[in-house]
């Protein structure tokens, strides 16, 4: 069974809860908020990307982003980030979470096979391409 769709449509709602997540982190008003604000709507603007296209140099320094169990791990940082008062960004920040540690285990899970925009990162962990 292809579970592309479905993870196309995990991949952006996760990717909206980071954009929405990151402009909760601007209040109130302070130095770090606006700075981890920024990150995280960056973290899910590149998620939002992804899903339709892959940048090559996305392919080449973030090669972790084309694996289950790197991209878990992406999730389940950029959840951590958020999980602070108030009430709605801790639950935003524990479903990013959940949704990270569910491709962790789905990284172990052989009859699933990632979507074929994982699979595109143009080589291996850690082959430097000459």
């Amino acid at each position: 069974m292809d579970y592309s769709n479905i993870f196309r449509l995990v991949n952006l709602a996760v990717g909206g809860l980071m954009i929405l997540g990151g402009i909760g982190q601007f209040f109130p008003i302070g130095f770090q908020s606006v700075i981890l604000g920024c990150y995280v709507i960056i973290f899910g603007a590149a998620t939002l990307v992804l899903e339709f296209q892959i940048p090559p140099a996305v392919a080449r320094w973030a090669p972790f982003l084309f694996s289950f169990i790197g991209r878990g791990i992406f999730y389940i940082f950029v959840g951590s980030i958020l999980l602070h008062k108030p009430a709605i960004w801790i639950v935003a920040g524990s479903i990013i979470g959940i949704v990270g540690v569910g491709y962790v285990v789905l990284e172990y899970i052989p009859q699933i096979e990632p979507p074929q925009n994982m699979r595109d990162a143009g080589g291996e962990w850690g082959a430097e391409q000459i």
